[in-house]
């Protein structure tokens, strides 16, 4: 009983907490004079991350591998079809260029290459599908590019910014230990509500006994993307677009190259070809999200009718896997 109390609890915490982190995080980008879009990418996705990490740590020191992959790919598509697709019906989300061809691409160029991964393109051919600890590690090589890349970005900016307004910031902000002290009372609010709502769930889908793997991609998988749905759709409705396609954006890339790339070093994850259909609608959402950025009215704009596309897609693929599991 007092599990699924928290489970109501939980999501009271969830969206309260988002709020302190998008304010927060806002504030932290015009104080250190680099983009919205730069700390969505960092510190909003690695925060909204954590759940992901914290089962899948969990998982493979366990041996629930299937739970551990099945975690990743579901979060995924949930944070582009689910929660990109609320995002934009709350509000059209205009992104930046660079994101259209930088970000973007990077996002389905990580689930290109988990494909590849799990399949035995890259290391041999065994026979043998699995995600191993040589796996991971490359995965983390390519995080730590990810993170060198999103550096370098922060410093033209600020530099950029430095140059084309010498103003101090605006006193309306708030101060930057303020706006820290925000984002951590917002990565705990939504990093507690979503374990507690998390909780609840896996209780209550293994009280109707279905499988580890429908239970990562379904239940574990939304309830880790809590955080991305809260933190986005909170930014929707102040319509900060930058921290809601960052942090989506962000916390796919972290999935992959950092939380699957730590899971793998720990212990190597067996991945069953029946989850390549996953894997192909993780590879296809991120398609979708890209082709989105040229169709409608204006480039470089996810409009309400396709966050509904986004939406109803998810909606199907999840009474695919109630069929199949």
């Amino acid at each position: 009983m007092i599990t699924y109390f928290l489970f109501i609890v939980g999501f009271i915490i969830l969206i309260k907490g988002a709020d302190f982190l998008v304010n927060g995080a806002s504030a932290i980008a015009k104080r250190l004079k680099v983009s919205d879009l730069v700390i969505g990418l960092t510190i909003v996705a690695f925060g909204t991350s954590a759940p992901e990490l914290v089962v899948n740590l969990f998982s493979s020191t366990r041996g629930y591998t299937d739970l551990a992959i099945g975690n990743v790919l579901g979060s995924n598509i949930a944070n582009i079809l689910l929660i990109l697709g609320i995002a934009a019906i709350i509000f059209p989300l205009n992104v930046k260029r660079n994101t259209v061809w930088r970000e973007i691409p990077l996002c389905l160029l990580a689930a290109i290459i988990l494909g590849l991964m799990v399949n035995d393109f890259f290391v041999g051919d065994t026979g043998s599908r699995a995600l191993d600890r040589i796996d991971g590690i490359i995965l983390l090589i390519f995080f730590a590019f990810f993170l060198f890349y999103i550096s370098q970005n922060a410093k033209h900016e600020r530099k950029y910014e430095q140059k084309i307004n010498s103003k101090q910031p605006d006193k309306k902000v708030i101060t930057l230990k303020s706006a820290i002290l925000f984002v951590v009372i917002g990565l705990l609010g939504v990093n507690l509500g979503a374990k507690w709502v998390v909780d609840g769930a896996v209780e209550l889908a293994s009280a109707l006994g279905t499988s580890q793997a429908l239970i990562g991609l379904t239940v574990v998988a939304v309830g880790t993307s809590l955080p991305e749905l809260a933190t986005s759709a909170m930014a929707a409705f102040k319509k900060n677009a930058d921290i809601a396609v960052g942090n989506v954006v962000g916390s796919n890339i972290f999935n992959i190259f950092l939380i699957l790339g730590v899971s793998a070093s720990i212990r190597p994850l067996p991945f069953s070809s029946e989850m390549n259909v996953d894997l192909g609608v993780v590879i296809l959402a991120s398609f979708l999200l890209f082709l989105s950025m040229f169709t409608g009215r204006k480039r470089n704009l996810l409009e309400r009718w396709e966050g509904i596309i986004f939406v109803t897609i998810y909606i199907t693929y999840l009474g695919f896997l109630v069929l199949r599991g």
